[in-house]
């Protein structure tokens, strides 16, 4: 466990839109929670701010990591409070691993889920010092897979530590389910007259027919845009879909550098030691702004939903896609807010403009 120190600096350093309270004078405020509004047709805009100056948040996930990343980022003091609490909770030089790599090491799911959760709030962080009405005027966040936990956070519905101890066990619980059974992930991009439904199923009955093996998975886990989705399931299942791409009209296949098949039933095993330490966290508050989770394209809404939505993600696909159209929809007329991605890695910048250019116009991403 982390020592009391380590807590204080944990609670110091959380980037969160709270009300400053008296005995936490050195919390970072990023927005007032008077702003705190009912979801309604995802317009949470207070009637006092221009809408063309509302911001919507998003968090990246695990992938977009690169060794030196943190080093735009680690001369500001609350950021090396926010490591140094990492670093005990952890118990690992975590700004070692970031700034020295070897990428290798980075890459590995222990060390790239926390350390992408505590660069994407040290990169919230460093944009409240640089533009803090940017913060100040978030109407929503979202996050990608592990990005959901990070907006969380930053809504001010976990603490800091909380997510770091998330982070870390959600880590371990995913690498050990990635041991147990050999899975794997690629991206595959598709046209109008791609049959990758098809492309799956037939992977599975291979697996089934041809393998003998006992309930193969081979699904989309991640919705990205309308021409590139990512699968996952038993490495047999995703190479069968890889070699077979031109039989199923499927454009072209990118396989990611992870270990696992992650957001499929591969990762049922790790969703009871996550459920189980989430379960004893206490005094979990309802996000201050809307937190729009990938999970079933809606807000958090109250402390059980986001211990039931947060195990769910494990095993769910993250519809991002379809996050993305439901934080941007809106009248013809009505102005679009900035959109910044508190990076590593532009890669969410990269599927807006895909889903939405007119959003992505208004899009920054935080350099780290």
């Amino acid at each position: 466990m982390a020592s009391v120190f380590s807590r204080r600096l944990c609670h110091s350093a959380v980037p969160r839109p709270a009300v400053q309270m008296s005995n936490q004078p050195r919390d970072i405020q990023f927005c007032d929670s008077s702003r705190a509004r009912k979801w309604t047709q995802y317009d949470n805009r207070p009637p006092d701010i221009d809408p063309s100056r509302t911001s919507i948040l998003l968090f990246p996930g695990q992938g977009a990591q690169f060794v030196g990343m943190g080093r735009q980022l680690i001369d500001i003091p609350k950021v090396k409070e926010m490591f140094q609490c990492a670093n005990e909770v952890l118990r690992t030089n975590l700004l070692r691993i970031c700034l020295e790599g070897p990428q290798s090491k980075l890459d590995q799911t222990i060390h790239c889920q926390p350390a992408t959760y505590v660069i994407a709030l040290a990169a919230a962080t460093k944009l409240f010092e640089d533009d803090a009405e940017v913060i100040r005027n978030c109407v929503a966040t979202a996050g990608f897979s592990l990005g959901e936990i990070t907006s969380l956070v930053f809504a001010g519905a976990l603490t800091f530590e909380q997510g770091l101890q998330l982070v870390r066990v959600r880590a371990e619980a995913m690498q050990r389910a990635c041991e147990q059974t050999k899975g794997a992930m690629t991206s595959v991009f598709i046209s109008h007259d791609s049959q990758l439904k098809l492309a799956m199923l037939s992977a599975v009955n291979h697996c089934k027919v041809h393998l003998h093996m006992e309930n193969p998975e081979c699904r989309v886990a991640n919705y990205l845009y309308s021409d590139c989705k990512v699968i996952a399931g038993n490495l047999e299942a995703v190479e069968f879909v890889e070699q077979h791409a031109d039989q199923f009209s499927i454009r072209r296949c990118k396989r990611l550098p992870v270990s696992g098949a992650f957001h499929t039933a591969l990762m049922r095993p790790a969703t009871r030691p996550f459920s189980n330490v989430l379960s004893r966290f206490e005094q979990l508050q309802v996000p201050r702004i809307p937190v729009v989770s990938a999970v079933d394209v809606s807000p958090y809404r109250s402390v059980e939903g986001i211990k039931r939505k947060l195990s769910l993600q494990l095993v769910k696909p993250v519809l991002w896609e379809q996050t993305l159209h439901a934080l941007y929809a809106r009248p013809t007329d009505a102005p679009f807010p900035r959109t910044v991605e508190f990076g590593p890695g532009k890669q969410l910048g990269s599927m807006l403009r895909m889903v939405n250019r007119k959003a992505f116009t208004y899009y920054q991403p935080v350099n780290v």
